[in-house]
């Protein structure tokens, strides 16, 4: 067994432990997408898109604010040593279906449309109009504040007609019984985002015993599935 190994644990995987929601509302960050460019003798720009979807990324330094914070961190850091698990982080600038400022409705977003087969139906969240929309696909849906709409008419989970329950982890809204041919899913949530932390070592500068100062917590985003 290789020096310091724990029995029995697995080093990829996911805990479904919330990032300290005190810290995650002080941290900085939001998505980034990667683009080659090249410039040609005319002047032109030649743009690639590397990546099809963005990458979310943050820096969790700012939500310190005290000595309880700091050990707080430390806990949270040592339990998913350092790079090695995953966790859920609630990104305050964008962590709705809606607008932040708008309570959720179960008309937020378009799921698709029953076929009378299909089941399981991905979540997904919407930027922009028209062609040029950005659909961003949607994990870690908080399971209590899901709210689902078949034709505009807003469905309960329980109804023996319409009951639906969620895949957390996969972010897929799943019907007990197929929705028929032609059918709109709508569904409204709140969320969190994958991420695991980007360094392996937290550098924590002892200024006193109740004062301290940490350069950068950094967070990224990860595909669970």
């Amino acid at each position: 067994m290789p020096e310091h190994s724990i029995e029995g644990f697995d080093p990829g995987g996911f805990d479904d432990v919330a990032f300290p929601l005190a810290l995650a509302r002080g941290s900085e960050g939001g998505p980034e997408f990667s683009t080659a460019i090249v410039e040609t003798a005319s002047g032109r720009e030649q743009r690639n898109q590397n990546r099809a979807a963005a990458r979310l990324r943050f820096n969790a330094a700012r939500g310190l604010r005290s000595a309880a914070d700091r050990d707080l961190l430390m806990d949270f850091f040592y339990a998913r040593r350092g790079r090695a698990r995953a966790f859920p982080l609630r990104d305050w600038a964008d962590y709705k279906s809606c607008p932040t400022t708008q309570a959720v409705s179960p008309t937020d977003q378009l799921l698709g449309h029953g076929d009378g087969v299909r089941r399981r139906f991905a979540l997904v969240k919407r930027y922009g109009a028209g062609a040029a929309s950005y659909q961003r696909r949607i994990t870690l849906p908080q399971v209590d504040s899901l709210r689902v709409a078949l034709d505009g008419v807003e469905v309960d989970g329980a109804e023996v007609t319409a009951g639906w329950s969620v895949d957390r982890l996969a972010g897929e809204l799943v019907f007990d019984s197929a929705p028929a041919a032609g059918v709109e899913l709508r569904a409204g949530f709140i969320f969190d985002v994958p991420v695991r932390f980007d360094s392996d070592r937290l550098e924590v500068s002892w200024l006193a015993p109740g004062g301290h100062e940490v350069a950068e917590v950094p967070l990224v985003e990860v595909i669970l599935s």
